[in-house]
Formats: C-alpha cells, structure tokens, sequence
C-alpha cells in the first residue's frame, strides 16, 4: 500500500472535519444563547406588549435578529476571546498590574453578544466594546492636602 497516496485524502478528511466541527459548535452557541436574550422582559408597559402570537413583523425582526447574530456573535466572541488572552498577558508582563489587565478585559469581554429584535428597532444600542459598571469604577478620588 502506497502510504504517499493516502495523504492527500487524510488531510481532506481532517479539514472537512474541522470545518464540521466549527460549524456544530457555533451553532450549538447560537442556539444556547438566543433563548436566553429572547426570554428576557420586554421594557414595554405590560398593556401593550402581548405574551401570546405576535404578527408578522415581530416573526420577521426575531429572524433578522437571528442572521444578525449569526454574522455578528463569531466576530465578537473571537475579539472577546482574543481581548481575555492579551489582559492576561498585559496583567503578566506588568508585573501583576490588575488594573492594566481590567482595562483590557472590561473593553473586550463586556458588551453585546447577542442581537435582539431591540437592538435592530434601535431601543437598545449595540455595544461591540463594552463599559465598564458603574459598581466597578473607582470612587472618587479624595482632595489631596494642601
């Protein structure tokens, strides 16, 4: 048997793999994640938002929402992943400086994930970077003494 041969199929075989692989995970995020942006509380008054049906145009935001997200979240979740590894390499080589790595991880890990039918009628602003809480800044800073 000609192992040469065999190669070309081998490695066919481990990119088709990947590729599959790649794209069962993504779609195993995309759908653990949506349910759980969609089941959130509306900000409407409990008059004017139904909880039963819908029409065809909240149907069609929730499925623009859902190709959004789908294009969206893989850009997002590489930049937040990416951001997670250099804060740890920025908290490492400054010598254990954890606001320097906070800074990063806060601007890259925080912000939106998920697009919603609220974000695409322009209700709630999409955040590729994120901000910080306001529980997380730092208090004001006391006068220095003169």
């Amino acid at each position: 048997m000609n192992i040469c041969a065999s190669l070309p199929n081998r490695h066919r075989e481990a990119t088709s793999f990947k590729l599959v692989l790649t794209f069962l995970l993504l779609t195993l995020c995309t759908f653990t994640m949506a349910p759980t942006a969609w089941s959130q509380e509306s900000t409407g008054s409990a008059s004017t938002v139904s909880t039963e049906g819908g029409d065809t145009s909240s149907a069609g935001m929730q499925v623009a929402a859902g190709a959004s997200t789908l294009l969206y979240f893989p850009l997002k979740a590489a930049f937040a992943i990416s951001g997670g590894i250099v804060g740890g390499l920025a908290y490492v080589f400054s010598g254990g400086n954890e606001n320097a790595a906070k800074s990063i991880w806060t601007t890259s890990l925080y912000g939106t994930y998920i697009i919603t039918p609220d974000h695409l009628q322009g209700n709630r602003p999409i955040r590729f970077l994120g901000v910080a809480d306001s529980n997380d800044a730092p208090a004001h800073a006391p006068e220095p003494i003169r």
